[in-house]
C-alpha cells in the first residue's frame, strides 16, 4: 500500500469583522455599504477572511467609543458569535477610541482601523529598500501617539518594523524617574528621525535620477489611479514590457519608469507610481513623498480609470482630490477609460466618454484601443510643448539650465550680458518664464529698429 503524498497545508487564515459609520454631513466619496465592499477587499489582501459586518448611521461619532455603547456591545456578541479574531473599523480611530474599544471589547479581539489595515498592507507589498523605509515611517508616525502597553506590543504591530526600531538606543535603558513609555517614545522618535534622514537620500538620489531623464529631453508621463484600475497592465502594453501585475489592492507600491515608443519616431518615459483610494491615510501620502514627486515632476499625466467597476466616477474623483493635495492639478491629463472588453458594449463605454476629461476607451488585458492610446499620447505630450522666445540674462542661470533640462531648444544665440533661446517649453513651466518673454510684436519692433 503507497503512501500518500502530504504536503504541508496553508495556515487559516484570522476572521475579521468590519464596522461601518455614517456620520451625518460627513458622508464619504463612497456610499456606506460600497465602501464596506472596498474594505472587505482590504481585508482579503491583508490575507483575513471576512465573516461579518455592521453598520451604524450617526449624528456625530461617540466621545468615547466611535459607536455607540449599545453598538459596541452588539459588536462583541457577533464577533465572538463568528468567532473573530479582528475586528476592523471603515474610519481611522483616534488614540482614545482605540484604547477605550480595546478595553470593551477585550484581549481575544485585535482592532484594527483602515489605515492600520492599509499600513499593513503596504508593509506586505513593499518590495525595495525606499519603498520599505517609506511604510516604516508611515507606520510609526501612526503608532507613535497610540502606544499605551510596551515596546513588543508596538513590534507586534508595526511589522516588522518595531524590531529594527528597538536596537536604537536600547529599549531598557532607562533614565532617573522616566517610565517605560516615554523610554519606547523616546526609542521611536529617534527611529522616525533616523528614517527621514535617509529618506532624505532617497530623495536626492532619485532627484538625481530625475535630472538625468530630463536632460534625455524625452517627455514624462506618470500613470495615476485608483488602485487596481489596471495601470501596471496598461503600462507592459505601452512599453512591451514584464511590470508585475496582480489583480489585488496596491499590488505596485514602487515606481516603475519604462520607456516608450509612440508614433512618428517619438519617444517617452513613463512611470508607473501607487495607487490611491479613498480615505489614503495622511501619513502615508506624507511618507511616500520622495515618490509621489514623480508625478508632481511629470509633463503628463495618464490617468486609468476601471470603467467598468460600479464606483468608477468616485475613484476618479478621490483621485483628482489626491493630486491636488499633491499641488499636481496643474499637470496636463490624459484619461484612459481602461477595462471596456468588462463592459456589457463597448458602445456604452464610449457614452461614458463625455463624463470624463480628454478620455479615450481601452482595455489593457485585451490590447483594445492601444495603437490609438499612444496617438493620442503623442499628440498631447508634444500639444503640452508651447513656442516661447526668451532672452535671459546670465544672471538667470537657473532658468537658462530649466530651457536646457526640460525644453526643445531649437536656436540658440549668446549675446552681451545674456542669451536669447528660441525653442518650446512644457505648458506648465512657461509660467516661470514671466518678464522675460519676447513676444511677436517686441521681436518684430526689434528687427525694425
Amino acid at each position: 500500500m503507497s503512501k500518500k503524498n502530504t504536503y504541508p497545508s496553508k495556515a487559516p487564515r484570522e476572521k475579521a469583522f468590519l464596522v461601518g459609520v455614517e456620520i451625518f454631513g460627513k458622508e464619504g466619496l463612497l456610499p456606506l455599504d460600497d465602501s464596506l465592499d472596498e474594505l472587505a477587499l482590504l481585508a482579503d489582501t491583508a490575507g483575513l477572511e471576512v465573516v461579518g459586518e455592521i453598520t451604524q448611521k450617526l449624528s456625530r461619532p461617540n466621545a468615547k467609543t466611535f459607536i455607540g455603547a449599545g453598538k459596541v456591545n452588539e459588536l462583541k456578541a457577533l464577533a465572538e458569535d463568528t468567532l473573530s479574531q479582528v475586528v476592523i473599523f471603515d474610519d481611522e480611530l483616534s488614540p482614545r477610541h482605540q484604547r477605550e474599544l480595546e478595553k470593551l471589547l477585550g484581549e481575544n479581539l485585535r482592532l484594527l482601523d483602515r489605515t492600520s489595515l492599509i499600513l499593513d498592507i503596504f508593509a506586505q507589498h513593499a518590495k525595495t529598500r525606499e519603498g520599505m523605509l517609506q511604510v516604516e515611517l508611515a507606520q510609526y508616525e501612526y503608532y507613535l501617539p497610540r502606544l499605551t502597553r510596551a515596546w513588543t506590543h508596538l513590534a507586534r504591530q508595526a511589522g516588522g518594523g518595531g524590531g529594527r526600531a528597538g536596537g536604537v538606543g536600547g529599549v531598557g535603558l532607562r533614565g532617573p524617574g522616566e517610565t517605560q513609555l516615554e523610554v519606547d517614545r523616546r526609542v521611536i522618535q529617534k527611529r522616525i528621525s533616523h528614517i527621514k534622514e535617509e529618506l532624505e537620500k532617497v530623495r536626492a538620489h532619485r532627484m538625481r535620477h530625475r535630472d538625468k531623464r530630463k536632460k534625455s529631453r524625452m517627455p514624462i508621463v506618470a500613470l495615476v489611479g485608483y488602485t487596481n484600475a489596471g495601470k501596471s497592465t496598461l503600462l507592459n502594453q505601452l512599453a512591451q514590457t514584464d511590470v508585475y501585475v496582480a489583480d489585488q489592492l496596491f499590488a505596485t507600491l514602487d515606481p516603475t519608469t519604462r520607456r516608450v515608443e509612440l508614433p512618428g519616431g517619438y519617444q517617452s518615459l513613463f512611470t508607473d507610481t501607487v495607487g490611491f483610494i479613498q480615505k489614503l491615510p495622511t501619513m502615508l501620502v506624507a511618507a511616500f513623498r520622495a515618490t509621489l514627486e514623480e508625478i508632481a515632476e511629470a509633463d503628463l499625466l495618464l490617468h486609468v480609470v476601471d470603467i467598468s467597476h460600479p464606483n468608477a466616477l468616485n475613484h476618479f474623483e478621490a483621485v483628482e482630490e489626491t493630486l491636488e493635495g499633491i499641488d499636481a492639478a496643474h499637470i496636463p491629463v490624459l484619461t484612459a477609460l481602461n477595462k471596456i472588453d468588462l463592459l456589457s458594449s463597448q458602445e456604452t463605454a464610449q457614452e461614458t466618454l463625455e463624463n470624463y476629461p480628454r478620455a479615450i476607451a481601452v482595455s489593457a488585458q485585451e490590447k483594445i484601443g492601444i495603437p490609438a492610446l499612444k496617438k493620442l499620447l503623442q499628440k498631447s505630450l508634444y500639444e503640452t510643448y508651447t513656442p516661447i522666445l526668451v532672452r535671459l540674462p546670465y544672471q538667470q542661470g537657473n532658468l537658462i539650465s530649466i530651457f536646457h533640462e526640460s525644453g526643445q531648444i531649437e536656436k540658440i544665440e549668446h549675446e552681451r550680458g545674456g542669451v536669447m533661446i528660441q525653442g518650446r517649453l512644457p505648458g506648465r513651466l512657461v509660467a516661470q518664464f514671466d518678464g522675460w518673454e519676447i513676444l511677436p510684436e517686441d521681436q518684430s519692433s526689434e528687427e525694425e529698429i
